[in-house]
């Protein structure tokens, strides 16, 4: 049994939504959870749960970071909740971590403690999107921010790697995320980073443009942390926007209470589908480990999402495949150059 170190006092709703969502996921699956915090807070919640308590212990710390605080200031302190849990993932007595706390203080302690993996420049947050054809992997969703193209080659190989773990997909689409289909278009990194990816064994669509990602006509999506996180915000918001615009038009007609019951079912089908809840966390790519970042406003079916997510890629040794993915690839005899190894041989 794996496992899984929570940071129960992160997050906008803390710790109410990680205990309970930490006990919904020990219901469902045989998973053990490490709740990292006050104790006394967590207590509790815990005394209505005896019957779990075997599976869920408590590593407690006073200390937590702020979701508004400053990150160099916040990873200097040594006995967080956030650093404890990542430093029980480091000392080997928990296999994933997550945390719905500071993103930035939780990608650099995760890279600090866990460290970077061989021919990674720079770690990367990918991020699970629906899309009409089902799902699709963006990254960098918000890790760099400025990126050069030697970068955005090693997010695709990564993204490639995570994709197969996911999904057990065997050649997943790959597209760099760009102002116009021709690898002439977009800032000088993109157009760069468009050349390697030609050269190298992905499977590399091309460029896509906004407008397009979201039709499924690729299955990982690169670009840097400043772009992705923009499109994964704008993202959010137009989901909850359309349900809200929906909702209006559908009770300013006569016959909308009629008509609502009618379509129901689909509304419902579509509100979890692009719930953020519904995919857990963000996978930190390129690191030693399994560190999930999970939304500041999760709910506690979003935590337990996440803990099951954590839970499979740990077990599947994520870090791993991606390492076995960023093996230099250089054929000497052929002469052909490689950024840090990975162009294809």
């Amino acid at each position: 049994m794996l496992k899984i170190a929570v940071d129960a006092m992160g997050g906008d709703f803390a710790p109410e939504v990680n205990i309970l969502g930490a006990y919904e996921a020990a219901e469902d699956n045989e998973i053990e959870i490490i709740l990292v915090g006050n104790e006394e807070k967590i207590k509790n919640f815990l005394q209505e749960k005896r019957e779990l308590k075997g599976r869920i212990s408590i590593f407690h710390t006073d200390d937590y970071i702020l979701m508004d605080e400053n990150v160099s200031t916040a990873i200097r302190r040594r006995k967080t909740s956030m650093r404890k849990a990542v430093e029980l993932v480091r000392e080997g007595k928990a296999d994933a971590v997550l945390s719905a706390g500071n993103s930035g203080a939780m990608m650099a302690l995760s890279f600090l403690l866990l460290g970077k993996l061989p021919d990674v420049d720079r770690p990367a947050i990918a991020t699970v999107m629906p899309c009409l054809k089902g799902h699709f992997i963006l990254l960098d969703a918000g890790a760099n921010v400025d990126c050069k193209a030697e970068h955005l080659l090693q997010f695709a190989f990564m993204g490639d790697a995570y994709h197969k773990t996911l999904f057990n997909s065997k050649s997943p689409r790959i597209a760099l995320l760009s102002i116009g289909e021709e690898g002439s278009k977009g800032n000088e990194a993109t157009k760069e980073a468009f050349k390697l990816l030609q050269e190298s064994c992905l499977n590399f669509i091309g460029n896509i443009e906004g407008k397009d990602i979201f039709f499924g006509s690729a299955d990982v999506v690169v670009c840097d942390g400043f772009v992705g996180n923009i499109v994964l915000k704008v993202g959010e918001g137009l989901a909850e926007a359309l349900m809200k615009m929906l909702k209006r038009e559908i009770t300013e007609l006569i016959t909308g209470k009629i008509g609502y019951m009618m379509i129901k079912p689909a509304v419902k089908s579509f509100r979890k589908k692009i719930d953020y809840s519904e995919y857990g966390g963000a996978l930190l790519l390129g690191i030693k480990g399994t560190s999930l970042i999970c939304h500041g406003r999760s709910s506690a079916k979003a935590i337990k999402n996440a803990i099951k997510v954590a839970n499979e890629m740990a077990k599947k040794e994520i870090y791993k495949r991606i390492s076995e993915s960023l093996k230099s690839k250089e054929d000497i005899n052929e002469g052909k150059s490689t950024v840090n190894g990975l162009l294809c041989s």
